[in-house]
């Protein structure tokens, strides 16, 4: 996958198109680069801001576009209505996702969209937008409306929609209940996107956001498995930001989240699977992914909560952790054992017809007998694994599903294994679907 940055240099790499460079490796795409502004800024202070003349900015879209088959196109710092322009002229006929980051003035209080380009901004920038992301400041600058009682959140999307973006997205919205929401304008419904607020000023989140927001996009997921998954990834960011500089820190994604970040866009994906709600346990149900080869449960990602049920809906409570799951991981973990491909597994309802449509599907099925178990097993809580052990110890090939009919006090329960949440997804659309 190709992914385009349009957008200005920051030396310091906390912010620009050095971070989403950063950000798209992490994807696993293949970052391109259109510089529009070179920037003089680090984590402590911003200096000057020089724009590219018009004929390198054309000429580095032209060189680009003519070359690679781009897969998405993000588009941050403009600066001033010659660069705008230009950037419309070879954009307007793409039929790619292009995701708006509308940056107007740096963390460190620098200046990125001249005050006397915002009208054009508008005329031109925006309508290119499959998605726009500006925050709570600069949505009022662009639909020139402050946020207030009688200007709601949602009014306030509305209006930088009639511009032309086809949705709009205002982040950062504060909340009582110490978490950070976005409000999601769609084309015929909005809703609210909520995570945990970090308290603390960083350089570089909101890229962090649109880039990912731009790869689910471009990976062919909804508007709101992209928003969820931007959240997911922005709010990891912060939480291992690092202080580089002398100034604010810079958010950083670590290596090992390859692995959080396919768990977390699968997750996101599961909870919008239409009447899942049906198949999740009274225990509630966990999606797990293990590292390579892993030791202990402290190698699986898992969620620190659960997914639960709310009415006819789920949610997810609680975050992405190693070692965050403890039954679901240890199923994995001795499934994994004997066969070192399966590293992922979701647990379901148990339910006699899903049982029959899986049989039906031909998938590999195995099973066992919890009311069999010796007592010294259950008094040293080593029940999942004694239990898959059972179910396994004649498969010469990985199994798909392992279910139990339960015990006193013991719930019945599904389990599905796979090689990627991702197999895990393609299986579970058969036996939902």
């Amino acid at each position: 996958m190709n992914l385009l940055s349009v957008g200005g240099s920051d030396p310091s790499s906390g912010a620009g198109i050095q971070s989403d460079v950063k950000s798209f490796t992490k994807f696993g795409a293949y970052g391109l680069t259109v510089v529009t502004a070179i920037t003089g800024q680090n984590t402590s202070s911003f200096g000057m801001v020089e724009p590219v003349s018009k004929k390198i900015l054309k000429n580095q879209l032209e060189s680009v576009l003519s070359d690679f088959k781009i897969d998405g196109i993000k588009i941050g710092m403009v600066y001033n209505s010659e660069i705008i322009k230009i950037i419309y002229q070879q954009l307007k006929k793409i039929k790619v996702p292009i995701v708006v980051d509308p940056v107007i003035k740096s963390t460190t209080g620098g200046i990125l969209l001249e005050k006397k380009a915002v009208k054009d901004f508008q005329k031109y920038i925006i309508p290119l937008a499959t998605i726009i992301t500006p925050n709570k400041f600069e949505a009022e600058i662009l639909s020139k409306s402050k946020i207030n009682p009688k200007n709601t959140i949602e009014k306030i999307a509305g209006r930088i929609q009639k511009m032309g973006a086809k949705n709009v997205v205002i982040t950062g919205i504060e909340a009582k209940n110490k978490k950070i929401t976005d409000l999601v304008l769609e084309k015929n419904t909005h809703y609210l996107v909520s995570g945990d607020k970090i308290s603390s000023i960083n350089h570089g989140s909101g890229c962090n956001y649109s880039a990912a927001i731009l790869f689910s996009l471009s990976n062919k997921k909804t508007v709101r498995e992209s928003v969820r998954f931007a959240k997911e990834f922005a709010h990891n960011s912060i939480k291992n930001a690092k202080r580089l500089g002398k100034g604010i820190m810079i958010t950083d994604i670590e290596d090992k989240d390859r692995v959080f970040l396919e768990l977390s866009e699968s997750i996101n994906e599961f909870i919008e699977i239409k009447n899942i709600y049906k198949n999740i346990p009274e225990c509630q149900t966990n999606f797990v992914y293990s590292k390579e080869k892993p030791k202990t449960i402290k190698d699986i990602l898992g969620i620190s909560g659960r997914i639960v049920k709310t009415g006819n809906n789920v949610t997810v409570a609680g975050n992405l952790t190693y070692g965050g799951s403890k039954h679901v991981a240890t199923a994995l973990l001795t499934v994994n054992k004997k066969f070192p491909d399966i590293r992922s597994a979701i647990n379901l309802k148990y339910q006699k017809s899903t049982i029959l449509k899986i049989k039906k599907l031909k998938l590999l099925v195995s099973s066992y007998d919890r009311t069999l178990e010796p007592n010294h097993i259950k008094n040293k809580g080593s029940t999942v694994a004694w239990g898959i052990k059972k179910a396994i110890k004649e498969l010469k090939l990985a199994p798909d599903v392992i279910f139990h009919k339960g015990d006193f006090g013991k719930e019945p329960m599904i389990i599905i294994f796979g090689k990627t949440p991702e197999n895990i997804l393609k299986k579970l659309s058969k036996i939902t679907g």
